[in-house]
């Protein structure tokens, strides 16, 4: 953590622990609601139980931190030492984690910024690393945003699920609504667009599906310096297996991240989910 601007992030980033820890970037935790026990995302529910319980159908809900909770976060920050902070986040198309976190910023002992980055899993960890990054160099909080902004500019999302049933339960489908009527004719290949999950293709099979989410992320790749983070839910397998093909596929890879999404993303895809972010350096 830089002395002078401290970085904050929420749960959904997926950032490596270790990576967090050296560059001092804190999450603040969403919330996973099973059946009637509220658990914290990245320490009270696993991914593995998050499966279990979506394939026996139970409910399953996610909720925001509360601006009580980024409150206490931003006094411990400045209590520390900060003079300011940088709060980055999800899509607030997705989630109302940024409301929350601007609610508490109102009050904050020292100025923070808080930036709804339209991103979802390491698309938003690209962006706090980055972020982190400027800080780390003295950086002030306006050249931290502007780093994080650029990053997420130059980053794209995508993701190919078993079934769009989990996202339709959520309400977080977006324009792939239009996909339902064909759901179990396709296999759909999804996109972040806009803050906004929103088709991309329709594809006949799993396996072309994954072969065409492949071609896709290579192709946005390009020969440019880039990195990219395979995200999966309950499929290892398809994960490191999509991650050795990017390997040899593109040339200018400068970090290759494999990681299961945590609980929160997972409630809204579901088992099976295969996805892809390809971040410019």
């Amino acid at each position: 953590m830089s002395r002078h601007v401290a970085i904050v992030t929420d749960s959904t980033a997926y950032l490596p622990a270790r990576t967090m820890e050296r560059h001092g970037i804190l999450a603040v935790p969403l919330t996973v609601v099973l059946g009637d026990r509220a658990l914290e995302e990245g320490t009270e529910i696993s991914t593995r139980s998050l499966a279990q319980a979506l394939q026996k159908r139970r409910p399953v809900t996610t909720s925001r931190p509360s601006p009580e909770v980024f409150a206490e976060t931003y006094r411990k920050i400045a209590e520390s030492g900060a003079e300011g902070i940088v709060s980055l986040h999800l899509s607030a198309e997705l989630s109302g984690t940024h409301d929350a976190a601007v609610v508490a910023a109102r009050e904050a002992p020292v100025p923070v910024r808080v930036v709804d980055t339209g991103m979802i899993a390491m698309a938003l960890g690209f962006c706090a690393l980055a972020a982190a990054e400027t800080a780390e160099a003295g950086g002030t909080a306006d050249e931290a945003v502007t780093a994080a902004e650029k990053r997420a500019a130059g980053t794209s999302a995508y993701f190919y699920v078993d079934t769009l049933d989990y996202l339709r339960r959520g309400g977080r489908i977006g324009a792939a609504q239009a996909l339902l009527g064909s759901a179990l004719a396709v296999k759909p290949l999804l996109q972040l667009e806009d803050g906004r999950i929103e088709p991309l293709e329709k594809v006949r099979t799993a396996s072309k599906a994954i072969a065409r989410l492949e071609e896709i992320v290579a192709d946005r790749a390009g020969s440019a310096p880039v990195d990219i983070a395979v995200h999966h839910l309950a499929a290892p397998e398809r994960a490191s297996a999509l991650a050795e093909r990017l390997r040899d596929r593109v040339p200018g890879l400068v970090d290759l991240h494999v990681s299961e999404v945590g609980a929160v993303i997972g409630a809204h895809t579901g088992p099976g989910l295969l996805g892809a972010v390809v971040s410019a350096r």
